[in-house]
């Protein structure tokens, strides 16, 4: 079976990546994970799966790991996320620095033929057009999660350069599904319209954004691996159909009956784009069906509660 490392597997891209993976019954799937925001109910049961609790910032633990399996491929999907959290810990962020010298590194020294790494849209910062392309788009962020991500970039391109070490770089907008953190805006708003509390929107709502549903993230990354694409190249995961935060939240008040009434707060000051939509034509090129609306990713969010 082909070797598969998953960092970060406890959180909810990666987890529900390892589900997609094990499903095929044709990769062994190690996850690796420290708990700082993953959870251990997210794990899996299957056979051919092993948890290692390890911090990839820890050379020691990841090592061990690395050298004890000949991984063929890595995930590196291990980060501090969340807007408040990574303004909040910006030095906990360039932590990560040391998480990415470390896969890097054992990477180019064992049997891995190819990492995969999860950028974000955060690296376009405010964007100069719509939607925002590739190669096109320049990279304006100053914040430190968007500089460490940009800087993850920065080593997949530097370690092929240097020792051939192939890459892939996934920059993902706004993924959302049953699995995700309240950290973030569905699933809060999702927690909040269930509940009948008031949904908070920072400003007046008129931020837009993108939601792709996590199915189609998934769908779109295995067939990635499985058909050898993008190598060395950097995509778009995402969905282009532009939403405001102030439609998202209608949205769900609707498909909850939610009592629900929208309070208004103050700006965040920092952080908080008012525009980001991806150029997502190439990732539409390799799917070749149609990408889940926001409200039929909702309605199966609901399901699963």
């Amino acid at each position: 079976m082909v070797r598969i490392l998953i960092t970060g597997g406890a959180g909810f891209i990666p987890s529900s990546l390892t589900d997609a993976l094990l499903a095929t019954n044709r990769y062994f799937v190690v996850a690796v994970d420290n708990f700082l925001t993953g959870k251990r109910t997210h794990l899996s049961g299957h056979p051919d799966y092993k948890f290692i609790k390890c911090d990839v910032n820890d050379f020691n633990s990841i090592s061990a790991v690395m050298l004890h399996f000949d991984f063929e491929y890595v995930f590196h999907y291990a980060a501090v996320v969340g807007v408040n959290r990574t303004i909040e810990n910006p030095k906990l962020v360039l932590e990560d620095i040391k998480g990415l010298q470390n896969i890097f590194e054992l990477s180019k020294n064992t049997s891995v033929k190819r990492v995969f790494f999860s950028s974000s849209s955060e690296v376009y910062g405010e964007p100069v057009h719509l939607p925002q392309h590739e190669y096109e788009t320049p990279l304006n962020s100053k914040l430190p999660y968007a500089v460490v991500k940009n800087l993850g970039e920065c080593f997949c391109r530097s370690y092929h350069k240097e020792f051939g070490l192939d890459y892939t770089i996934f920059r993902f907008f706004n993924t959302y599904g049953p699995r995700q953190s309240e950290d973030f805006v569905v699933s809060k708003f999702i927690q909040a319209a269930v509940q009948n509390k008031s949904i908070p929107l920072y400003g007046d709502g008129s931020q837009t954004r993108t939601f792709c549903y996590i199915d189609d993230n998934l769908t779109f990354t295995l067939k990635t691996l499985k058909e050898n694409l993008f190598l060395n190249d950097v995509v778009n995961v995402g969905n282009d159909k532009l939403t405001s935060v102030l439609e998202l939240a209608q949205c769900i008040i609707k498909l909850t009956n939610s009592k629900s009434q929208i309070v208004y707060l103050p700006p965040l000051k920092e952080g908080d784009m008012t525009r980001r939509q991806p150029d997502v034509t190439r990732m539409k090129e390799v799917l070749k069906q149609p990408m889940k609306t926001l409200e039929e990713g909702i309605v199966k969010i609901l399901s699963h509660r």
